[in-house]
């Protein structure tokens, strides 16, 4: 398995191909959630498992912990669109109700303290950083995913949260890849809330309704 250790020097710098390629794929992820097509859950898959095995070389284990619930929500989401669809019509995009906002902000707010307590206490992780950073991202990442697989428009803004600490992060930890996408994860996320909030304007109330009733 040494191929999963393979890198290449780029400006003076150590790029391991686990982490270019996994980067390549969560960038496709962005766009294909854009389009709404169900390619957006297998390529995540593939991808987060690349990145898994990038971020254990780099003793991130946030980063390695949020990558390994991706596969898991990966497969979540992928069977809730699918569900979604199965009648053979569209996507149904909405907005999170005020509930389900409040329940996302929270599960934010303390599952990243929870988090943080494991990453400090559990000294056998070697976290390369700051555990609450790490711990912010990991559950950031996994409540922007269960939105998605939810079809909320909500998921974008969550995503550029986890931005925000993301790309520190990752340059901190030496994955410059990362660091630079994360950059370029910020100009598509923002394009792709803007044409799901588009779309969840067109959605009629009593379907976003009956949507977010089907899929609680």
């Amino acid at each position: 398995m040494n191929w999963l250790n393979a890198s290449f020097t780029l400006f003076g710098e150590h790029v391991l191909w686990t982490d270019l390629v996994g980067n390549v794929l969560s960038l496709t992820v962005v766009y294909l959630a854009m389009k709404k097509t169900l390619w957006t859950w297998p390529v995540q898959i593939a991808g987060a498992l690349l990145l898994l095995a990038a971020s254990l070389h780099a003793h991130v284990p946030g980063n390695a912990l949020k990558q390994a619930l991706f596969v898991f929500l990966g497969a979540f989401g992928w069977f809730m669109w699918a569900r979604g669809r199965r009648d053979g019509g569209p996507l149904v995009i909405r907005k999170g109700t005020a509930r389900e906002r409040v329940v996302l902000l929270a599960a934010l707010a303390l599952g990243t303290v929870l988090v943080a307590q494991i990453f400090i206490h559990l000294t056998w992780l070697k976290v390369a950083w700051s555990p609450w950073a790490n711990a912010y991202i990991f559950v950031g990442s996994a409540a922007a995913t269960f939105a998605q697989s939810r079809a909320l428009v909500d998921f974008w803004i969550i995503w550029v949260l986890v931005d925000l600490v993301g790309v520190p992060l990752a340059l901190k930890s030496g994955l410059w890849v990362s660091g630079g996408v994360y950059g370029i994860f910020f100009v598509m996320v923002m394009a792709g809330f803007r044409n799901w909030i588009k779309e969840a304007r067109r959605t009629p109330p009593v379907q976003a309704r009956a949507e977010g009733t089907v899929t609680a």
